[in-house]
């Protein structure tokens, strides 16, 4: 309320009361009223400036109004609160079976998703703060219950979930026995992740008359994307060859700005130092590096799980220091971002050949085992499952990480590799055979 934008926070704060009030997602009750002991949950407001994302010019203010979950108390107003999501390698999946069938693809949004919703007990809240209601709501004496799910609620997503499931239900979808993100209707498939879904399908009349039946006989409000093109933070690119491309530069910039590089700081052809062992390296003084360790940690895993596999390694090696980084570990992170300095643009080409899997599986025997350090780093002893699972030519699914069980030979440690592949591909397979 101090910025020199003020007055569209204010319009927007107005806009996101009205909007709540219209569609009826809470009612006034006196306090009195309010059963003894239930807490009153705060509201929060949370303020955003929405930028273009190339150019970081703000296009929209927004003002959400959300309840402060953290007050809320187990088994009285909250229970289960995992909430299911799409995993990129079915996203992967069915984009490659697009290009294979030559499928439309189409993006939709769900407009405020978990007001959608209703609430599945009953949770009050304050009104909010900064703003008075025109007919002289009094907040001493009165609060909000809330008719619908909102924003802020430990559940919020669970809820929301389960609301959008058994609505496709009703509309006829059928939900993949698989992956319970992945939606059946006729020939085509819409894949949510919380309130973004992609479409995929041969008959683009059909895409589009699904989508116009989630508002008329569904009752979701949706905004119409188009052919997908950004995804969580993907660009997808549809190449004039037929392919097509998934890549995170904007991700990549962010992470380099976190790390403090300058567009001339020198780029690197390697992502890590293979004849160095990555260790505690407890006999070194601890270092506060000057990024955060952590969040640059965050961002490196999404983009690998994404759309940079050959990422796998080198981040899994840091991420296993995050609580305690030494001096090694942190010039293996800038060592990451000089090579992301210079290979930006770089992502995933999909461009499938043929029907089939391949699956490429190995593990090493206690590659990081040292007997001077094994005393206080029992990861040492471990050994290391990598693999990459391919569909048609293209990268589905991978991993490099540490087996949970300390191998006592090399066979052994192999036969759990391929156990840990085995149980990736198989519900591949399965959600193949059922699409």
């Amino acid at each position: 309320m101090q910025a020199p934008d003020k007055k569209e926070f204010l319009a927007a704060m107005e806009k996101e009361v009205q909007d709540h009030k219209h569609h009826a997602r809470w009612t006034k009750v006196p306090k009195k009223d309010v059963l003894l002991g239930t807490r009153i949950l705060q509201s929060v407001w949370a303020f955003k400036r929405k930028q273009q994302i190339d150019t970081h010019k703000v296009y929209k203010h927004k003002a959400q109004l959300a309840a402060y979950g953290g007050q809320q108390e187990y088994g009285i107003n909250y229970w289960e609160t995992y909430a299911l999501v799409v995993s990129w390698t079915s996203i992967r999946f069915f984009l490659i079976i697009a290009l294979l069938s030559g499928w439309y693809t189409q993006q939709i949004d769900f407009v405020l998703a978990f007001p959608q919703a209703k609430v599945e007990c009953n949770i009050f809240m304050e009104a909010p703060n900064g703003f008075k209601f025109k007919d002289g709501f009094n907040k001493d004496t009165h609060c909000l219950k809330l008719l619908q799910n909102l924003y802020g609620t430990k559940q919020g997503a669970k809820v929301w979930y389960e609301h959008l499931r058994d609505g496709l239900i009703k509309l006829g979808y059928k939900q993949s026995k698989i992956n319970k993100c992945v939606f059946y209707n006729g020939k085509a498939v819409v894949m949510v992740y919380t309130d973004d879904g992609i479409f995929v399908g041969p008959d683009f009349k059909d895409i589009n008359k699904l989508k116009e039946e989630l508002v008329t006989k569904g009752g979701f409000q949706i905004e119409d994307m188009g052919t997908l093109n950004k995804y969580l933070g993907v660009e997808v690119t549809h190449m004039p060859d037929g392919t097509i491309g998934l890549a995170q530069p904007h991700l990549i910039a962010q992470i380099l700005d976190d790390l403090s590089f300058q567009p001339n700081t020198k780029t690197s052809d390697i992502l890590a130092l293979s004849s160095v062992k990555m260790e505690r390296d407890l006999h070194l003084p601890p270092m506060t590096p000057d990024f955060d360790y952590a969040l640059v940690i965050g961002h490196l895993n999404f983009l690998e799980k994404s759309t940079r596999p050959e990422l796998a390694f080198a981040v899994h090696q840091c991420a296993r220091f995050s609580s305690n980084p030494r001096t090694l570990h942190i010039m293996d992170i800038q060592l990451i971002g000089k090579y992301l300095q210079g290979t930006k643009d770089r992502g995933i080409i999909l461009s499938p050949t043929e029907h089939s899997f391949e699956s490429y599986v190995d593990a090493d025997f206690c590659g990081l085992w040292n007997p001077e350090t094994a005393m206080y780093d029992k990861m040492t002893s471990k050994s290391r499952t990598g693999f990459v699972i391919n569909y048609a030519g293209c990268p589905l699914t991978w991993a490099s990480q540490l087996q949970p069980e300390t191998a006592l030979s090399t066979t052994e440690a192999e036969y759990m590799a391929l156990s840990e592949n085995a149980r990736t591909l198989l519900p591949l397979m399965d959600l193949l055979e059922e699409g």
